[in-house]
């Protein structure tokens, strides 16, 4: 049943053999490099958005930096899927991340709108920033969802070492799926 969404059981984020998968993957590194990255991507953009709003003065740059969030997005989501394929055998909808890749999927819908809006020039200046602002306020959102579940997995193994597991990641999961 490895290819069908099974909810955890209690607050288990990984099992033992995914969390080993998770502690010797590259893309693991690569996740962690990329999320903060693409944050300061977004704060920067987003100050742009917000300054040519105000002033009227720097479109151009405003939407050049969506597009290079927007590539940044993708960046993220691609080894994002790569990672979760390695840990969990699947490339989205993966048991503990199933919400958040469910609500990725509107944060890229929406740039991917703004990249499509900005070539067919379909929207102007003002909408076309909204519009960005919108994708932005999802992005803010599944940031948020993943930095839960990362604190989550901080507390899981805290608690693991806590009752006396040396290696957490070897610690066998009741009702596990493989």
């Amino acid at each position: 049943m490895g290819n069908i969404y099974q909810p955890t059981t209690g607050n288990v984020l990984y099992t033992s053999e995914e969390r080993t998968r998770r502690d010797r993957s590259v893309w693991t590194k690569v996740q962690a490099v990329l999320a903060p990255v693409q944050f300061l991507v977004f704060l920067v953009s987003l100050a742009l958005i917000l300054n040519y709003l105000a002033t009227g003065a720097g479109q151009s740059v405003a939407e050049f930096s969506v597009v290079v969030k927007t590539l940044t997005l993708y960046a993220i989501m691609v080894t994002g899927s790569i990672w979760e394929k390695e840990v969990f055998g699947r490339y989205l909808f993966a048991r503990p991340f199933f919400w958040e890749d469910v609500f990725s999927i509107v944060v890229l819908v929406l740039h991917t709108l703004y990249l499509v809006a900005l070539y067919q020039g379909a929207l102007t200046g003002g909408r076309l920033m909204a519009l960005a602002l919108a994708a932005y306020a999802t992005y803010v959102i599944n940031a948020a969802q993943f930095v839960w579940k990362l604190r989550m997995a901080r507390r899981e193994a805290a608690s693991l070492r806590t009752i006396g597991v040396g290696d957490v990641r070897r610690l066998p999961v009741a009702g596990s799926a493989s």
